[in-house]
């Protein structure tokens, strides 16, 4: 089997691409799974480290306003569509699937064109408009919420729920090794913290007050933030001068909480964690519902289309999450609403019962079927 999959722009996109052609891989051995991205995006690294050879098409979104911006983008939406039926015609695939991004478009809608099997992968709760551009020309669509179905103006028998691709690693981990692994007793309330890789200013802000008005004063709490790499380094010196102290360049502790750059052991992490206050990210919330957390979910309003927030109330709609948006945000907010859970043991458990019947945990397998079913037909 010959596959062609294509996502760019945000990690949001790239990993399920990559979750998906690594689990082809593993299904069909004798795969040949190659990438088509952009020549500047994230994708470049995270492909080649997922050891995937990578193709390139020059293509960029267009903005709301009239801007010369939009000239260049309308040229490239049909230059890169020539260049992906190039790439298409010497690979040979059998099938082309796209995760999102503006980089889909052309690689997905040439091979359909080409009459090549397609397929798309929509991760969020309100399609984006690429997915939606796309929906009429692909064979399959692949949705993660079920209330995504009213967005698609098209045959809705090619409309499949299939759930985000969560990994392996975080589908495996156990909330009672993680802890010990951790050194985390049973009898603690473990709180995980984090606004992004890259930081968020305003929940670095809102946790650094959680965590000075109430973690640290609290002897059943365990507190872990993240910052984000963009965020440490002002954020140190504040704790610094709460007493904090260098575990390592990259953590500080003092009591019962820490605080890093960056968390590489996410898996673990969130397992051990009873409360999580994080992003919307698609994939983020998906993590959330599969491990089963009670979350204080803070949407960014820095993304295209405010998706997070659209995927943030599809949780809130099910009593599944408590939302609080940035523009409500402050650290008195945060610690009435995390309170709540520490102090509730009831209302948290049925918030966890609740965000759990959110999760898929076989989604990879929903998409290797639709996958096998796809490379079947003429």
């Amino acid at each position: 089997m010959r596959v062609l999959v294509s996502g760019g722009g945000t990690a949001g996109h790239i990993n399920p691409a990559l979750s998906i052609a690594d689990k082809i891989k593993a299904e069909y051995k004798d795969a040949v799974i190659e990438y088509v991205g952009t020549p500047n995006g994230m994708e470049n690294s995270l492909a080649a480290k997922a050891g995937y050879k990578i193709h390139h098409v020059k293509v960029r979104g267009f903005k709301r306003k009239l801007t010369i911006k939009n000239v260049d983008a309308a040229v490239k939406a049909v230059t890169s569509v020539i260049k992906a039926k190039k790439i298409i015609k010497d690979f040979k695939p059998d099938i082309v699937i796209g995760t999102g991004g503006y980089v889909s478009w052309p690689v997905v809608k040439a091979a359909s064109k080409m009459h090549i099997k397609t397929a798309i992968h929509e991760q969020n709760a309100v399609p984006g408009v690429t997915t939606k551009m796309l929906s009429k020309y692909v064979d399959k669509i692949m949705i993660s919420f079920e209330n995504s179905r009213a967005f698609f103006d098209c045959d809705s028998s090619k409309i499949v729920f299939v759930g985000n691709p969560v990994s392996e690693k975080m589908l495996r981990a156990d909330k009672k090794t993680s802890r010990e692994k951790l050194g985390i007793s049973d009898d603690k309330t473990v709180i995980l913290s984090a606004g992004g890789s890259l930081g968020a200013k305003m929940v670095n802000a809102a946790a650094y007050e959680l965590i000075k008005d109430y973690s640290l004063k609290k002897e059943n709490i365990i507190h872990f933030h993240a910052t984000g790499k963009g965020g440490y380094d002002e954020q140190s010196e504040l704790y610094k001068a709460l007493g904090f102290e260098n575990a390592d360049e990259d953590t500080l502790t003092k009591n019962n909480v820490t605080v890093k750059k960056y968390i590489y052991n996410m898996d673990e992490m969130l397992s051990a964690a009873d409360i999580v206050v994080c992003r919307a990210g698609a994939m983020t919330l998906s993590e959330i519902a599969c491990l089963g957390k009670a979350a204080v979910i803070i949407p960014s309003p820095n993304v295209t289309n405010n998706h997070q927030f659209k995927n943030t109330k599809v949780l809130v709609d099910g009593n599944a999450a408590v939302c609080i948006e940035e523009k409500d945000l402050s650290g008195e907010k945060l610690i009435q609403e995390v309170s709540k859970y520490v102090n509730n043991v009831q209302y948290r458990k049925t918030t966890e019962e609740n965000i759990k019947k959110f999760a898929v945990y076989d989604t990879l397998d929903r998409i290797i079927g639709i996958v096998r079913e796809l490379a079947s037909k003429d």
